[in-house]
């Protein structure tokens, strides 16, 4: 639309077409200078001057500007317009300036304006179609006769003469507006097949287009879970990680603190033992045998017993370590419980001021090493309860004590 309303802006509103060497007035209006030349010189016998678009008047003949700006305008519409200029077709009786034509006699191999048409004949012979500068194609190639029939057979445009002497005589012919009305309607059919298959076409893309956002919403939900769940099971994943970390380091520090009291009971015993060894180097050391005997408090150097370092040995061999099963099976418990989708807090029970009894406990229950903690494992613990030892009293060890008589003399 807007570029038909720009296409009427640059028609000369003498010649009614496209201004060639646009020039313009002292007013301001544009012309063709070819035009507004026959015009200046046909007003040039009465010695007075006038614009033909708002009759503005003057003495002297105009001075004609050329219009750049026109000019440009114009090559640029016209170059992106050129099937447009070439489809152009004037009227053939306008000879001093071309004026569009609006129907084309194949007869009179002519094409009419709107003035010519009305004085053109009438008669059934003078045959009018759509204006066209190629009257040949409306002809018969052979007898440049009107085509007037469609024959069926060849599928072909002929004539009168083809149909009566020509190639296509006996053939099955039709008038050509009869025949262009069937191919319309089969035209029509097809074209409401089209539609049908169109609109079939829109259904199955909505449907589409609905299974696609149910899709979409459906795979929002799930991203939506997802997330819930791993940020979920990454709390409790942090929850479990500072439990057991927890576990460790309390069982770590326990057992530092066993080894810290373990290692001040040897360095006492080993200082005690330091200075009873410098006492006996001494003495043994003295000759007069007297001197030996009557020295005070040598009387107990020869009693130290080898089980004094018995509680060292024992945290050596039995202990002074991390039990990995106390915080293995809260880690394992609790994986457990968050691979399973229970919700339930990862603890273990303790109880202050409580010893637990190994022997006499369910072989399912661990218990930490300061029986203090016990917690429920499907590990077999292998308790000595479960062995069924029969006895009332404490089970002590047999170890051999070897109490020296005497000391060696050096």
């Amino acid at each position: 639309m807007a570029s038909a309303d720009l296409r009427k802006e640059l028609d000369c509103s003498i010649c009614l077409n496209v201004y060639t060497d646009p020039v313009m007035l002292k007013c301001g209006h544009n012309f063709c200078q070819l035009c507004i030349d026959r015009v200046l010189d046909s007003q040039e016998a009465s010695g007075r001057y006038s614009c033909p678009e708002c009759r503005e008047e003057s003495r002297e003949r105009p001075a004609l500007y050329r219009n750049i700006t026109l000019r440009n305008i114009l090559k640029n519409f016209l170059s992106t317009e050129p099937e447009q200029e070439e489809s152009r077709v004037f009227c053939t009786h306008c000879v001093d300036s071309p004026v569009l034509a609006v129907k084309s006699c194949l007869l009179c191999e002519a094409s009419l304006c709107d003035k010519h048409l009305r004085v053109h004949s009438k008669s059934p012979e003078h045959v009018l179609c759509e204006p066209t500068s190629n009257l040949e194609n409306r002809k018969c190639p052979v007898h440049k006769k009107t085509l007037e029939y469609y024959c069926r057979l060849d599928a072909a445009c002929i004539c009168l003469a083809c149909r009566l002497d020509g190639a296509h005589r006996g053939h099955q012919v039709e008038m050509l507006e009869e025949a262009s009305n069937k191919k319309k309607n089969q035209l029509r059919n097809f074209e409401q097949k089209l539609t049908t298959n169109i609109t079939d076409i829109k259904k199955r893309a909505q449907n589409l287009q609905k299974r696609q956002r149910k899709a979409q919403e459906k795979a929002d939900g799930e991203t939506e879970r997802v997330t819930v769940l791993f940020r979920d099971l990454r709390r409790r994943l942090d929850d479990l990680e500072k439990i057991v970390l927890g576990d460790i380091t309390k069982q770590a520090e326990q057992v530092s603190n066993a080894f810290d009291d373990t290692i001040r009971q040897l360095e006492a015993e080993k200082d005690e033992l330091s200075r009873k060894k410098r006492l006996i180097e001494e003495l043994c050391n003295v000759i007069d045998p007297l001197t030996v005997l009557q020295e005070p408090g040598t009387g107990d150097l020869c009693d130290t017993e080898e089980g004094d370092n018995e509680g060292g040995e024992r945290l050596d061999k039995h202990g002074g370590d991390l039990n990995v099963a106390d915080f293995q099976h809260t880690l394992y418990t609790g994986l457990s419980d968050i691979m399973s989708g229970e919700k339930k807090p990862i603890s273990i029970q303790e109880s202050a001021g409580i010893l637990l009894d190994v022997n006499t406990s369910n072989n399912h229950l661990h218990i930490s090493d300061d029986r203090k903690t016990i917690s429920w494992t499907h590990i077999d613990q292998n308790h000595p309860g479960t062995l069924k030892v029969a006895t009332n009293g404490p089970i002590f060890r047999e170890e051999s004590f070897k109490r020296p008589d005497k000391c060696d003399q050096k």
